[in-house]
């Protein structure tokens, strides 16, 4: 089935206005792209279309309300910018199963307000990290000195 059925079968009979959960799951999108997904969605939280075979968000609307958006196991590899500008109120994202290779595709997620959070909470762990690793080897340095003296 491809997505814009599968976008009107999911509205069974109620107006685009009035979604606000959209599950576009194992269906087909023509030629990698989104289709049949517009501005109408107003009050859409959250989309998921996992397995779609999705290579671009080029055409993904503006979705000012959108909080979790799913798109794992598909074959996106960059343009994620889309999503900072589209996508503004983003919470949750998952992006696991596809192409990208490296963080510099992720990059431009950094300045959304959920990746700022993400980061300085990420800061923060590591920051308790090396204290604790710190603490770690004073503990560990007398231990080491003490076999070294026991060989001699």
């Amino acid at each position: 089935m491809d997505m814009k059925k599968r976008i009107n079968l999911e509205l069974r009979n109620r107006a685009p206005e009035e979604v606000t959960q959209l599950v576009l799951d194992n269906c087909h999108c023509v030629n990698g792209e989104i289709e049949g997904l517009n501005d109408t969605f107003k009050k859409l939280e959250f989309l998921s279309m996992a397995n779609v075979e999705l290579s671009s968000l080029a055409r993904l609307p503006n979705l000012n309300k959108l909080r979790k958006l799913e798109l794992s196991d598909n074959i996106i590899s960059g343009g994620l910018e889309v999503l900072a500008e589209k996508c503004p109120n983003l919470t949750h994202l998952n992006l696991s199963g596809n192409k990208i290779k490296d963080l510099t595709a992720v990059e431009a997620l950094m300045e959304m307000k959920m990746m700022k959070r993400k980061l300085v909470h990420l800061k923060d762990m590591r920051k308790r990290k090396r204290k604790k690793m710190m603490r770690m080897k004073m503990k560990m340095k007398p231990a080491q000195n003490w076999e070294r003296e026991k060989k001699k």
